[in-house]
């Protein structure tokens, strides 16, 4: 375990996020509490460091820092942007295939604090990373801000799978901002879950396809609670020839407010993309809005889309009744369902993570 100052209480909050704080599995770590960071470690073939130690270690860093997010994209990015050189620099090497997740964690221990972050992930050619990023807050924390400024930069031939699962204090805003630049053949793989209660979230990450044989596939898996605001979505812009895309969306409301966004824009030739939005109400006082565009400026391009809002079905709960679940039980395995988590392609020790995540909902009654 990091040898930092962690209660009982923050490392079971950290570990619901998907961090494991033995590193027994991991490739790396970054762990990022308030305004700076309290550990780091690499056990793999990747560089991590703070933001401003790694601007003086590659100077080159200058060239790609807000190139993909502009500064001036709203208030919260111009926060950051004026807050300086806070958050992670992840790098993996050209050739390099990572055994095991890098994992990061941002941890607010501060209540009412704002914390803004900026990190740069880059994935060198022909390279293989998945990384997990937990973002929690201290279980006596009730409110707060957190906006994490994030540029990906997928180069030719490589891959990155990201997880990002959130636990947030319910009163706390969340407002990332995320955009991803993919080369010729490379693939980003992009996994959004909040099981728990939200009570602002904004997100609309985007992801830029501009080389030959790109590809991208973003999911988002949203549970939102009595007192929830999710406004939530994915944006993919497809450049290059051949550029692959699916983003799909699984919202539950519970009783929360939910809106499911994405945007799927065609411009060049041979170009194949779906957009899923699926939403499933439990309670009559919820609400899910799905807004699906599809734009194209070139003729040669097939894009679609689908979406779809409703409630459990009277026939399956009977169907499951009648086979011996009481009502609680067929409720929350027909959510499971839903919540297929094997649409996200996730690696094994990722997967057993998010399945712990759903059992702790069920357990806390949906």
């Amino acid at each position: 375990m990091p040898q930092v100052k962690l209660s009982k209480e923050d490392i079971k909050k950290i570990e619901n996020v998907g961090i494991d704080l033995k590193e027994e599995s991991r490739a790396g770590t970054f762990i990022w509490e308030n305004d700076r960071d309290i550990y780091r470690n690499s056990k793999e073939n990747v560089i991590i460091r703070p933001l401003a130690t790694a601007l003086k270690e590659f100077p080159w860093i200058k060239e790609i820092l807000w190139s993909i997010v502009s500064p001036e994209k709203d208030d919260y990015t111009r926060k950051a942007f004026e807050s300086g050189l806070r958050g992670s620099f992840i790098y993996i090497p050209p050739n390099t295939v990572l055994k095991n997740p890098v994992q990061t964690c941002f941890f607010i221990k501060i209540d009412r604090f704002n914390q803004y972050v900026h990190n740069i992930i880059y994935v060198g050619e022909n390279s293989v990373a998945h990384m997990i990023n937990g973002c929690t807050a201290a279980s006596y924390v009730n409110q707060g801000l957190h906006a994490g400024i994030t540029e990906f930069f997928i180069k030719k031939g490589a891959t990155l799978s990201y997880t990002m699962i959130h636990d947030w204090a319910e009163n706390m805003e969340v407002k990332p901002r995320s955009a991803a630049l993919v080369e010729e053949d490379g693939t980003f793989i992009s996994n959004y879950i909040s099981l728990k209660k939200g009570r602002d979230v904004q997100m609309y990450p985007e992801t830029i396809l501009t080389g030959k044989n790109s590809t991208t596939r973003m999911t988002s898996l949203i549970y939102a609670p009595e007192g929830s605001h999710y406004d939530v979505g994915a944006r993919v812009i497809l450049k290059g020839e051949n550029s692959k895309a699916e983003v799909i969306s699984r919202t539950i409301s519970d009783g929360g407010e939910v809106i499911a966004r994405g945007h799927l824009k065609g411009e060049n030739k041979n170009i194949k993309a779906h957009l899923e939005c699926s939403g499933l109400m439990l309670k009559e006082k919820g609400r899910i809005h799905a807004i699906p565009e599809l734009e194209s400026s070139h003729n040669d391009v097939d894009l679609s889309h689908e979406a779809a809002v409703g409630k459990i079905s009277r026939e399956e709960l009977e169907y499951l009744m009648a086979r011996g679940l009481e009502y609680k039980e067929a409720v929350s395995a027909i959510v499971r369902g839903f919540m297929d988590i094997k649409i996200m392609g996730l690696p094994e020790v990722v997967e057993k993570q998010v399945e712990r995540n759903l059992k702790l909902v069920e357990q806390a009654g949906l």
